[in-house]
């Protein structure tokens, strides 16, 4: 059935291990859990760098955990040819002075199922983002530090999602900026992927109905709640976005801003394994503000 295959394919858990460690990168790092305001697990790495500056990194949704994308296990049809190590970028963050923080969202690598096993495109996922904001803020060691968040696709969405929470991320000072890659919502994914309207909205009813988010929920009417500096990274050759949906987006954003257009291969991944090819670029924006 159509429906249930692209339901599986849009939030389906279960597709993302954890399958590198920072000791592989000669990282010192600590293995730490924390929990979520609705009392799920997370599990994640504090990678040992400055005390006084951290980057927290939210990874993309569905295939990606902490460590980032591996083609083993995905089948015939794959988000890329090989893996997509996001600990390269930490290595250079660390390298640079900052701590960082990764974690896996709930439902994906070793954090625990959530309060529904779906994935729900960042509505759910943005208590996760707090929870991390959380954690470094009552860290003995870190509570004093300035904080940078490094949020990647559904990691974007649930931050500016966490933003729009009564709890959520304004009520932090110590977040000083924001690097946001490839913001896409689920609507939008689903047109450049030529789906019709009717079949999306089918889906997402499906979803709902077998326990799922509504995934036409929009991070956008959070967005302009988000006023600290923000760095927006897009591939303008991403096949599965709208690039008038990410211009609106950074046109939404409430502080400083800017947009790093990149002229990547013809693949959504590409960006993803960009950051770790040019990590400078991510450490000059955060060294601006932090």
């Amino acid at each position: 059935m159509i429906t249930k295959y692209l339901a599986d394919m849009m939030t389906k858990s279960g597709q993302s291990p954890v399958f590198e460690t920072p000791e592989q990168y000669d990282l010192n790092y600590k293995d730490v859990t924390f929990q979520t305001e609705d009392g799920v697990t997370l599990s994640g790495w504090l990678i040992e760098g400055a005390s006084d500056k951290v980057i927290i990194q939210s990874h993309f949704g569905v295939q990606c955990s902490r460590s980032g994308f591996t083609p083993e296990g995905k089948g015939l049809v794959k988000l890329y040819k090989k893996n997509i190590s996001f600990l390269r970028q930490a290595k250079h963050l660390v390298n640079q002075g900052y701590s960082v923080l990764m974690y896996d969202l709930r439902n994906h690598g070793n954090s625990a199922q959530g309060t529904n096993p779906y994935i729900a495109w960042g509505c759910e996922e943005a208590k996760d983002v707090v929870a991390a904001v959380d954690f470094i803020s009552t860290h003995p060691q870190y509570k004093d530090s300035q904080i940078g968040l490094l949020s990647i696709c559904m990691g974007t969405s649930s931050t500016a999602f966490a933003y729009g929470l009564e709890n959520g991320l304004q009520n932090y000072p110590n977040i000083k900026a924001l690097v946001s890659v490839q913001p896409l919502r689920y609507v939008d994914y689903m047109s450049a992927m030529g789906v019709p309207n009717f079949l999306t909205n089918r889906v997402n009813r499906y979803n709902i109905k077998r326990g799922g988010a509504d995934l036409s929920s929009s991070f956008f009417d959070y967005v302009s709640n988000i006023k600290v500096p923000t760095l927006v990274i897009q591939n303008k050759n991403d096949p599965w976005t709208k690039l008038e949906k990410v211009d609106e987006y950074y046109r939404l954003l409430g502080g400083k801003k800017e947009l790093l257009m990149l002229d990547l291969d013809k693949n959504r991944a590409a960006v993803y394994d960009w950051l770790g090819q040019s990590p400078e670029q991510l450490s000059a924006f955060f060294d601006k503000y932090m």
